[in-house]
Order: C-alpha cells, then sequence, then structure tokens
C-alpha cells in the first residue's frame, strides 16, 4: 500500500481523482497508486430485504437445506483410532441430515437434476429452477405414484419456461429414466403446476448444430436468417423447431455448396430426415 502526497499528475499534472482502492489521474488515466485493502462495509443492501453479509456460501435451491448445512472435514494429519471416530462421525452427521422421506426425495432427485444439467453444460439458474419445480411438485403431492428418476423432467421444464434450446432427447441421453419415464414426468408438471412454457425459438437451436456439422460462419449466418424467416412466415408454426433449425443448415448449406446432407442434419436434432426434407420444401417454396 502506497500513499500519494502529490496534488497533481507526476506526468501531465492533471486533477487526481481518488476513491476506495486507487488514486488515478483524469487527464492521461495513469494509476498514481493503489491501495489493495477495501475499506467498504463486509455487507451488500438489497432494497426487498435486509442487508446480508458477504461471508459464507450463497444459498441454493438445488440442496435439500439450501446450502445450510455443515460438513466434519477430511485431514490427512489425523490418524489411528482418532480418524476412525470422525470417519463415525462424520458417518451419523450425514445421517442426521436427512430426518424425512420428503427430504430423502429431494436429495436423490437434486442430485438427478445436477447431474443433468451438468452434463447439458445448462447455467446454474436452470438448476436452480429445476429443484424449485420439484419442491413445488412435492407440495402439489404429484410426486407420489411416480418414477423419481423420471422427475429429472424438471430440467426440460426449466429450459422451456426459460426459452433455452434443450430436447427431451438430449435430457434421456443424460438421464437415468427412460423416456416414457420423463415425458410422464414433464406432463405432470405442465399441467399440475400450469407452465407458462412456449415453443423454442428455432434459432436457439443454430449456433449447436453448427457446431456439430462442422459448417462455416455463413452458412450459420444464413441458416438463422431461414429461421427467422420460418417463425415469420409460420412455416415453423406446429413443427419441432429442433427439426426445423436443422432444416434450415441444411439448406443454408445447399446455398453455399456445403457437403451437409439430409441425414446427417437430421442426426444431429434427433429427427427423421423426412422431418428435415419437408420443412426444407416449405422453405423453397417461400422464395
Amino acid at each position: 500500500m502506497s500513499t500519494v502526497t502529490q496534488t497533481g499528475c507526476p506526468e501531465c499534472d492533471g486533477r487526481l481523482n481518488t476513491d476506495a482502492s486507487e488514486t488515478v489521474c483524469a487527464e492521461c488515466g495513469l494509476v498514481v497508486s493503489a491501495d489493495h485493502i477495501d475499506h467498504g462495509p463486509e455487507w451488500r443492501s438489497f432494497p426487498d430485504g435486509p442487508s446480508r453479509e458477504r461471508t459464507g456460501a450463497p444459498l441454493t435451491r438445488s440442496r435439500h437445506d439450501r446450502g445450510l448445512s455443515t460438513e466434519i472435514g477430511r485431514s490427512t494429519r489425523v490418524k489411528g483410532r482418532k480418524r476412525r471416530q470422525l470417519a463415525r462421525m462424520r458417518v451419523q452427521h450425514n445421517r442426521a441430515q436427512i430426518s424425512t422421506k420428503r427430504e430423502r426425495n429431494q436429495v436423490y432427485v437434486f442430485t438427478e437434476i445436477r447431474s443433468v444439467t451438468a452434463g447439458l453444460s445448462l447455467p446454474t439458474h436452470i438448476c436452480e429452477m429445476a429443484s424449485t419445480l420439484f419442491r413445488s411438485a412435492q407440495s402439489a403431492d404429484i410426486v407420489r405414484r411416480r418414477s423419481l428418476e423420471g422427475f429429472a423432467a424438471a430440467v426440460y421444464a426449466a429450459c422451456r419456461v426459460q426459452g433455452v434450446s434443450r430436447t427431451i432427447e438430449e435430457v434421456v441421453a443424460e438421464a437415468r429414466a427412460d423416456r416414457g419415464e420423463l415425458r410422464a414426468a414433464y406432463d405432470a408438471l405442465n399441467r399440475e403446476l400450469g407452465l407458462p412454457t412456449g415453443p423454442i425459438d428455432p434459432a436457439e437451436y443454430i449456433p449447436r448444430y453448427a457446431t456439430r456439422l462442422g459448417v462455416d460462419a455463413e452458412t450459420e449466418r444464413r441458416a438463422r436468417e431461414y429461421a427467422v424467416s420460418c417463425t415469420e412466415t409460420g412455416v415453423a408454426s406446429g413443427r419441432n423447431p429442433s427439426g426445423v433449425a436443422a432444416a434450415c443448415l441444411y439448406t443454408a448449406s445447399c446455398d453455399l455448396g456445403g457437403d451437409v446432407t439430409q441425414a446427417t442434419a437430421a442426426d444431429v436434432a434427433d429427427v427423421t430426415p423426412v422431418t428435415v426434407r419437408n420443412t426444407y420444401t416449405d422453405l423453397r417454396s417461400e422464395e
């Protein structure tokens, strides 16, 4: 940490501005001094609630206890009887954290949700929303007589609500449940909770499918234009948006002399070549 006694910049004699951590010349931008100690408060204030201290891990809905539990750590320095005693204490502590069947089900499903979201490279807010949906499903008593593994469909439901482009087949590939179990759980969530789901924009699928097909940037750009046109003209109405995106990439590749076939485009979108062909025919008829 350094202090500054001069009133002007040593380079240009300009005016100096000082904030909480550094002193900077307002004319040339020279950092005259830097104080790495933040003298501000150790908390943040929110307009919709009380102040929260900036200490500890943040709360999360993807844990049955919102992340407020404690853990008995491990150490290589502890040996012999003391180490065995700590192991027994750790087992008892973990058992005591889950006191009801409801919490046990939450631990099981939340672990599956985190696994699926990680496998699909989804952001944290999708995992949080999926966990919230399962809590709501428990409160609405729609979990009973249904497969717990199937409620990984909460991830697909969260994607639909947030407009994130993921298909049910992609979720099936990462989940331990089969397609029937996932579909039954999703239908129950959608019906009983009244989810505000809507169709996914086909353009959302274009970047991922373009990467898998190995097309260039110009083909991807033209495919985006076709996707926008499909939405505006109604070609995408009532159709699988994933298949529409594949057809747009195939059409753009044909325009630019690429080597994408209907079969390869259909394969990345997990649809049939007939689906791609029908959308391609409608796109050509609109020109």
